[in-house]
């Protein structure tokens, strides 16, 4: 693991911390313990009509100490690595451990299911030596672009760049000891459009690990200017039942509700719309879904979870059918079965297209709603029932009509999910969800 000069400890100080803390469960007569260590630092600018607006730096650490006395557990945590808060730490854990009632699936990972040097390498770390003069300068291309792009442009939200660099390391009794460094860096810009109650907004953001991924801020700039001035003279719709055609930028929430009903802890809660789904058929037959942890550069890449379990490659949904859960360890005990490697959450899940870009989804809807903004959150985890508020645009002949406002899009997910029709290779990435627009027939669109 690189050291970055911008960080305050190296990984062999982080590790040091993370062995002491590992011993000093023992000492304290914990029959196991794991401890993670990290540290972040970055800065953001944000400027607004041409005015710097904030600038805000950030510099975090935090230690992690989990103890079990056999299958009692017990969790504390500090921001101060000095060697007398490490032992305080540890202490409270151990405290809490011994007052908290046994759990018979709680303790670490399977030992056999451990990641083992050496790693695959995943190209995290990209540190990008930006200056805030820099920073200032690209916030103030970016919003210039966007009001440059059309004179109904009126006001502006402003732009923000920001970089965040971070590292940590993981260990647990078990032997295991690993950790990276990785960045996230991205800039975003958001205008308004039109007077008074006429008035619209919209935006665009760029985010990469490595600087030299993201968009130009004069690109970031011309899409939210654009997409803002396409949205005036909104109107509303009929209620009707129509095809409906989520844009890239939202599709990947609709895989989000899948994972949220197909992870361990809505499982064994019973509180999943999705229970006993394994080998089942849950999406339109020609529907694939791959999660795949060891992309380079990618946004949720990790050659091991939060448990040091070893992350896989591996089919999730094919031809509809879903091939497997997403388990951290405690949770995969609870169901009687094994760690999928997702303690911390999904990596790169990955649906496969099956139509074009953008135009073509418009003509195999032919007649619908296209959406380009959710609000709301009605969206119920244990019913799977689905009822946001919604902009867009409608679409006839495979030709956008005009923006639409103030609309309602409502359904039930385990339907939606079975009514895809087709999804786009217009793909956005944007964080672990990775697909292109997805069109679904049949919903309910609320309006006068």
């Amino acid at each position: 693991m690189p050291h970055n000069d911008q960080f305050s400890y190296t990984p062999e100080f982080l590790q040091s911390l993370v062995a002491d803390a590992l011993r000093q469960s023992q000492q304290c007569g914990a029959s196991a313990a794991e401890a993670e260590v990290s540290e972040g630092v970055g800065f953001s600018v944000t400027a607004r009509l041409n005015e710097v607006e904030t600038i805000e730096y950030n510099r975090d650490k935090d230690l992690s100490v989990t103890v079990y006395f056999g299958q009692q557990r017990g969790n504390a945590s500090t921001s101060d690595f000095t060697a007398e808060a490490l032992r305080h730490t540890v202490e409270k854990a151990a405290s809490i451990a011994r007052y908290t009632g046994s759990d018979p699936f709680a303790g670490l990972a399977d030992p056999a299911l451990l990641a083992q040097a050496p790693f695959v390498e995943l190209d995290l770390y990209h540190p990008w030596r930006l200056s805030v003069e820099d920073a200032i300068a690209q916030t103030k291309r970016c919003e210039q672009s966007a009001l440059s792009v059309d004179k109904r442009i009126t006001n502006s939200e402003g732009a923000t760049v920001y970089t965040q660099d971070s590292q940590f390391m993981y260990g647990n009794s078990l032997g295991f000891m690993a950790g990276h460094a990785g960045s996230s860096h991205g800039l975003s810009c958001s205008v308004i459009a039109g007077k008074e109650a006429l008035m619209q907004r919209d935006d665009w953001y760029s985010v990469a690990r490595d600087p030299a991924d993201l968009q130009s801020p004069e690109a970031v700039g011309q899409i939210a200017g654009t997409r803002t001035v396409q949205r005036l003279k909104s109107r509303k719709i009929k209620t009707c039942k129509a095809p409906v055609l989520f844009e890239s930028t939202l599709a990947s929430g609709l895989i989000g509700h899948f994972v949220g009903a197909v992870s361990g802890g809505s499982l064994y809660r019973k509180s999943s719309f999705l229970p006993d789904s394994l080998g089942q058929q849950v999406f339109a037959p020609f529907i694939q879904l791959r999660e795949e942890p060891h992309l380079r550069k990618g946004l949720s890449s990790a050659a091991f979870d939060d448990e040091g379990v070893l992350t896989k490659a591996r089919p999730v949904l094919v031809d509809g059918v879903v091939q497997g859960y997403f388990l951290g360890s405690y949770s995969a005990r609870k169901l009687g079965m094994v760690s999928t490697g997702n303690a911390g959450g999904n990596h790169n899940l990955l649906l496969t297209a099956t139509a074009g870009g953008l135009d073509e989804m418009l003509r195999l809807m032919d007649t619908g709603l296209l959406v380009t903004e959710l609000l709301g959150h009605g969206v119920n985890g244990v019913t799977g029932d689905y009822s946001r508020g919604a902009a867009g645009f409608w679409v006839e002949r495979g030709v956008i009509q005009y923006p639409v406002h103030e609309v309602t899009i409502a359904g039930n997910l385990k339907d939606m999910f079975r009514n895809i029709v087709a999804v786009g290779n217009d793909t956005v990435v944007r964080g672990s969800k990775i697909t292109g627009s997805i069109l679904v027939e049949g919903m309910t669109i609320a309006g006068d």
